[in-house]
């Protein structure tokens, strides 16, 4: 029976916590955020029924790590360090061999390589399987919403990331032209002059406001603790993978936008009867491709510290994408905002984009 680990941590702060303990819904948010520092990590789950297609078995724990993605920011490094790396203390005491970083957890400091280095068991961050499950969700709503893809502009929100500039090399040849979207104008300039671009224009904005209604898919991959990407930034029709945590898309754009596809990068169906011991918001037997990257490297007995730091390569996505298959791990169809995207909405959303193209068009004559 192979071992592993994840760290998860509240996303939504009082939501979240209300899942294990739910006096916390009826407490105030900042009393909440204060309890959750002043606690000590543990294990909230045993994750069982893990089988590959191989035949190989694994079981897990979910380790919770308490803080907010605030707190993973604006907190003390070293002391964010500790607690995360408390966290992997535990796994190697009940007997994990790999750990997997979830959420800010692998976005805090160096993504993961100063806890690997005070660890004794391997360290990844799941991001080489977010990017790869991230753009097949990507291009299969695409197809299904008929956007035409070789002519089509691709935004990356938050660029100059590692999953953000990887997700756009994995556009390039793909689309006719790519915006890297990010803060930072010379990390931006940077990201563009590394990308091997082939036919594909590539050009940079530090303007969400101004590129984002250019772009007819969108893959957004942002650090950033509040939703970014708002109602009034998006074409109708436009295709938006969020495969941040916590999102960049406003609740609101799903409210009044119903004229743009909006899915969630890595939900993942995880091979055998799985029982995670813990509701995390997801359908009973599907995952992150961050936690669904961490069970595949312990099915496959590969105990290395897979995905680490800000810098992935497409041979690891080509890697985990072998590993998924070989094991049994594949893409859930997808959801957002906790609920299912039903080939039924899909078909609604394409309808209210014709709609409006048909409106608009009744309107210049």
């Amino acid at each position: 029976m192979e071992k592993f680990a994840f760290i998860i941590h509240p996303v939504h702060l009082k939501r979240d916590v209300a899942r294990k303990y739910p006096v916390a819904r009826f407490l105030p948010e900042p009393l909440v955020e204060f309890l959750v520092k002043k606690t000590d990590p543990k294990v909230v789950s045993h994750i069982t029924g893990i089988r590959s297609k191989t035949g190989a078995e694994a079981e897990g724990w979910f380790i919770a790590c308490p803080l907010s993605p605030r707190q993973f920011l604006e907190l003390d490094r070293q002391f964010v360090y500790d607690k995360i790396i408390r966290c992997g203390k535990i796994a190697e005491e009940i007997g994990a061999k790999i750990i997997g970083l979830g959420a800010f957890t692998s976005v805090v400091g160096d993504a993961g390589v100063t806890v690997a280095e005070n660890l004794n068991i391997p360290v990844t961050t799941g991001n080489s399987y977010t990017v790869a499950t991230a753009m097949e969700g990507l291009f299969e709503a695409a197809r299904l919403m008929g956007v035409d893809t070789p002519n089509a502009t691709a935004g990356v929100v938050g660029a100059t990331g590692s999953i953000g500039q990887t997700c756009a090399q994995m556009l390039v040849d793909r689309v006719a032209k790519i915006c890297l979207i990010g803060r930072n104008a010379g990390k931006l300039a940077k990201a563009r002059d590394e990308l091997t671009s082939g036919a594909t224009e590539v050009v940079v904005s530090s303007d969400i406001e101004q590129s984002l209604p250019h772009c007819d898919l969108i893959v957004t991959v942002s650090s950033a603790v509040d939703a970014i990407i708002h109602p009034e930034h998006l074409k109708p029709g436009a295709v938006i993978c969020d495969v941040a945590r916590p999102r960049d898309v406003s609740g609101e754009v799903a409210r009044v936008r119903d004229d743009v596809l909006i899915i969630e990068g890595g939900v993942v169906s995880v091979p055998g009867d799985v029982d995670f011991g813990l509701d995390f918001g997801f359908p009973p037997k599907t995952a992150y491709a961050c936690m669904s990257e961490t069970m595949m490297l312990a099915l496959e007995g590969m105990y290395e510290s897979f995905t680490l730091g800000r810098n992935i390569t497409l041979g690891q996505i080509q890697r985990v994408s072998q590993l998924a298959d070989k094991h049994g791990f594949r893409l859930a169809g997808f959801r957002s905002f906790e609920e299912a995207v039903t080939p039924e909405r899909i078909e609604s959303v394409r309808k209210n984009v014709q709609r409006g193209r048909t409106g608009s068009s009744r309107g210049r004559r």
